[in-house]
């Protein structure tokens, strides 16, 4: 079978053939195809976009069992109960029109916000859901998984209203929500500030390190903020994601690592180009890049293309694997992914995954 890893090799390879210093960390081969803070870019409402009202949720778990064709989060009921409680509307699952394709949509803030779960197309075996956040580029990263999510959302309601909470949203997280946290931990440890808390006891997440990293750059200890920033792009922490190198670049183009800064930035752009946390032009330009990437991948999607490829030996099922990667990168740069979604589900059938296709062209 081919496999994500074989994909980002495969673009790694191409990257490499235009005379850009070529780095992937194992943790991007293992993973797969290869926001600054979080970014404020945020869908407008869709108020077109379907709405169930669902306590049991059945809704989203049938659907990522029998369309997204995966193993669904053993807690994603809780979570969404849990989305509702804090004022999020529950949202069809069908729900795409708009979104990345790769997304299965749990609800939507009054921003416009989407919370999804990400379907990565060929994960690798008893890889979990990631909980990511949408928008008009493609994703942010809010939790490897749905129990670190549920974790990390009552340590900050803990941490936010002690004495003072109705815990409306410590009874919706139910007996799940007592096996990860108990209420008043985060007072018990006497960790300073929550962020502390979460990294410390719950696990990492990319808005966090960020924070911390601009915290340092706050106090001027230079060292430590180079120091947490490095540690962010270290192998296996966030597997398949772009953002730990878009950010690194970013802090060091600030210290005026100019050289170091372009470095850091064709490495995200060896990732998946809607795993970057904003918008393609920003790292690009750090990259010293123009539209040349653009137009060579757009070459690479021409029957002309396909047959050098196929010339060159590669097997036809990576050859529309790597087309669907590509697809989804030209896609993240303007956010028009209706308009791709069926070439991109085509691919994946041409390559034999016709699950994946399936749910990438699903809509209600």
């Amino acid at each position: 079978m081919v496999t994500v890893a074989s994909q980002l090799l495969g673009l790694s390879s191409i990257l490499c053939k235009q005379n850009t210093r070529c780095v992937v960390t194992e943790a991007m081969v293992a993973i797969g195809v290869v926001h600054t803070a979080p970014s404020t870019i945020t869908l407008p409402p869709n108020h077109d976009r379907a709405r169930v009202r669902c306590f049991s949720n059945t809704a989203h778990v049938s659907f990522i069992k029998d369309v997204a064709a995966t193993q669904p989060p053993q807690h994603l009921p809780c979570l969404l109960k849990m989305l509702e409680t804090r004022g999020e509307t529950i949202i069809s699952p069908g729900s795409k029109q708009g979104l990345i394709p790769l997304v299965v949509p749990l609800a939507e803030n009054l921003s416009g916000s989407v919370t999804a779960l990400l379907r990565w197309p060929t994960a690798p075996a008893g890889m979990e859901m990631p909980v990511v956040e949408v928008s008009k580029h493609g994703v942010w990263l809010l939790s490897k998984n749905v129990d670190q999510y549920i974790h990390r959302i009552l340590v900050e309601e803990d941490a936010s209203n002690f004495n003072e909470s109705n815990g409306e949203l410590f009874h919706a997280s139910s007996e799940v929500g007592k096996k990860l946290y108990n209420k008043g931990d985060f007072a018990e440890s006497q960790i300073a500030k929550p962020d502390a808390y979460l990294l410390k006891k719950v696990g990492l997440f990319p808005d966090i390190i960020e924070r911390k990293v601009l915290r340092h750059f706050e106090e001027e200890d230079l060292v430590s903020a180079m120091i947490t920033g490095e540690f962010y792009t270290k192998k296996d922490l966030f597997p398949g994601f772009g953002r730990p190198f878009v950010f690194y670049a970013e802090i060091l183009q600030k210290v005026g690592r100019t050289s170091e800064a372009k470095d850091a930035a064709r490495v995200a752009l060896k990732s998946p180009w809607w795993t970057l946390g904003c918008a393609y032009q920003d790292v690009a330009s750090i990259a010293q890049w123009e539209d040349e990437q653009i137009e060579y991948i757009k070459e690479k999607i021409t029957e002309e293309g396909r047959q050098e490829d196929l010339k060159k030996g590669k097997e036809a099922a990576q050859i529309a694997l790597d087309e669907a990667a590509f697809l989804l990168d030209l896609a993240s740069v303007e956010g028009n992914w209706d308009e791709a979604v069926e070439r991109i589900a085509e691919c994946y059938k041409e390559a034999g995954f016709e699950d994946i296709a399936r749910f990438v062209l699903y809509r209600d």
